[in-house]
């Protein structure tokens, strides 16, 4: 059995403002670099092998967290928004002819206007996934940690989650050849001795 703990990145000013990040490469902002440099990964999660989404965004986050450099895996990119990136999602909600939809209405054949579904992240992340050969800490997005986390609990994007991804945070799932096994409780970043 290996295990895989995915680590949500830290905030840009696209987040903050409510906007649709998808591949934009946006970096953090100060204030994350400031909050993130506070912690560090909980043992035994530092020795594990570290990869990371190639956007700034994920890299930093690990490489700040973990005190050193990830390996990077273009499947762990964040979720394509198409004509959306940029946009703000409280915009495209109040319009009724924007096509958006809130999650939990989605299913996995959901298409954001020119960019990727659901299954197709999932078709991008599953090999990667069954290529680990240890555990494993990716530091990566909220929308691949969506994927990864609905396969694991059997969700479908049909109603609300049944996890909730917070940032700082390690959430956990066991593989075992095909089968994902969530940890109900995500594990906490250690808060560094020096931190501020």
């Amino acid at each position: 059995m290996i295990r895989l703990a995915l680590l949500r990145h830290g905030h840009t000013h696209w987040n903050r403002a409510g906007r649709i990040q998808g591949r934009s490469d946006i970096p953090l902002d100060d204030e994350a670099r400031a909050d993130l440099a506070g912690f560090a990964l909980p043992a035994p999660w530092d020795q594990a092998d570290l990869w990371s989404s190639p956007l700034k965004r994920a890299v930093e986050t690990a490489e700040i967290v973990a005190e050193r450099q990830p390996q990077t895996a273009p499947a762990l990119t964040e979720m394509f928004w198409g004509e959306w990136e940029g946009k703000h999602g409280l915009d495209l909600k109040a319009d009724p002819n924007s096509g958006f939809r809130d999650i939990e209405h989605w299913g996995w054949d959901y298409r954001p206007r020119g960019g990727e579904t659901p299954a197709e992240v999932w078709a991008r992340i599953k090999p990667w996934v069954a290529s680990l050969q240890r555990d494993t800490v990716a530091v990566c997005h909220i929308g691949i940690m969506r994927m990864i986390l609905a396969q694991a609990y059997g969700w479908n994007f049909d109603g609300p989650a049944p996890f909730r991804i917070k940032r700082n945070r390690l959430f956990v799932v066991e593989i075992e050849g095909d089968t994902l096994t969530p940890i109900a409780d995500p594990v906490r970043l250690t808060k560094r001795a020096d931190a501020v």
